[in-house]
């Protein structure tokens, strides 16, 4: 058993050291192009409209705070807002996964940055919002240097632009929420589970989330102005900092890389936030630090690949901390009975063949 453990050890070494390598190093260099375009276009719109400020910055460590990496080809920057202190959150589960903002008090509506947002029952409408901002990107996009590269996807209300027709953005007013925890969240941690620690407990909740404007496949179809003015609510920071420590982020590196290379199916079943989701799961399935040693990685990819092959075949994937929210809704039976079929034939690999990362 502990031989078949460190041969896996062993290939899994060389995958970092090869595939996840190579496909860290493909990005950070789009990642490179993207920004470079992104904040020349944001910069036209700073100057159109100086509500919308970048918050597209580059960190010391050669980071870009703000950009979230969907896949290879795709990326989303989110825009953060300011000013949000006049308004409440409600939060109160009408709408899976997301949230408004209310006036707190109707008579600070001339106070608000963004009174012209605001509906008659005093919401602030991220449809709106999106709107206005998408017209500015469109007139930022045909004054910006490199108009001839970048071009706005017209048949969506997101902000998406296609750069140099290969890579794929999207650009997301949000506002930040920070020391606050959503109700819809509240069941979070489970109370008999010792993962997490109280103190990374209390440094997530505090770290809080993100309001982002824009489509929710629960508003899909939905004709009510509520759905449209609601903001999806969004965890990103706050899921990064539970993957700290052990072999967590290594695992996620080379969940991320087999599904770019051979998860990525039609219809777009199985994405990288589902193998993330997958993975904090698993963290509390194997809460004690030492099942995330290095010499247990074998064994927490085989158990993330069965789980994303249960979620599958029961067409459900819930949302980490927002249960009432299935990761998986909008996608068609077909692909995700393809995508299931394509992870059964990773983990037998895996499971039965020494050398099996040579051919993943």
């Amino acid at each position: 058993m502990m031989a078949a453990q460190s041969k896996l050890l062993f290939q899994l070494n060389k995958y970092m050291n090869e595939r996840v390598t190579a496909r860290r190093q493909n990005i950070n260099k789009t990642i490179r192009e993207v920004c470079r375009v992104v904040t020349d276009v944001l910069k036209e719109v700073e100057v159109q409209e100086p509500r919308f400020i970048s918050s597209l910055i580059e960190t010391e460590s050669g980071r870009f705070e703000g950009l979230e990496v969907i896949s290879p080809n795709e990326f989303q920057v989110v825009l953060y807002l300011n000013q949000m202190g006049v308004f409440n959150f409600v939060d109160d589960g009408a709408i899976p996964g997301c949230a408004v903002l209310k006036l707190s008090d109707g008579r600070k509506r001339s106070m608000s940055l963004w009174v012209e947002f605001i509906t008659a029952s005093g919401y602030l409408s991220a449809r709106k919002i999106r709107s206005r901002f998408q017209t500015l990107v469109a007139q930022a996009v045909d004054k910006c240097k490199y108009r001839d590269q970048v071009k706005v996807i017209a048949d969506t209300t997101e902000v998406k632009l296609r750069i140099r027709e290969r890579f794929v953005v999207q650009i997301t007013p949000a506002f930040k929420c920070g020391g606050i925890w959503p109700r819809s969240a509240s069941h979070w941690p489970l109370p008999h589970i010792p993962w997490p620690g109280p103190n990374l407990v209390a440094e997530v909740k505090n770290e809080g989330f993100d309001l982002l404007s824009k489509e929710s496949i629960h508003q899909a179809g939905k004709q009510s102005s509520a759905e449209g003015d609601a903001w999806v609510l969004s965890f990103l920071e706050a899921e990064n900092k539970l993957l700290q420590g052990g072999s967590r982020r290594r695992c996620l590196s080379i969940l991320k890389t087999l599904r770019d290379r051979h998860l990525d199916t039609s219809g777009h079943a199985v994405e990288n936030y589902h193998m993330k989701t997958l993975l904090l799961y698993e963290c509390e399935k194997h809460p004690r630090e030492m099942d995330w040693d290095e010499s247990c990685l074998g064994d927490r990819i085989n158990g993330i690949l069965l789980q994303l092959i249960s979620c599958l075949q029961c067409r459900k994937c819930p949302h980490f901390f927002l249960h009432g929210l299935d990761l998986f809704q909008g996608r068609s039976h077909s692909s995700l009975d393809i995508a299931a079929k394509q992870a059964w034939r990773i983990a037998r690999e895996i499971l039965t063949n020494p050398k099996c990362l040579d051919k993943l």
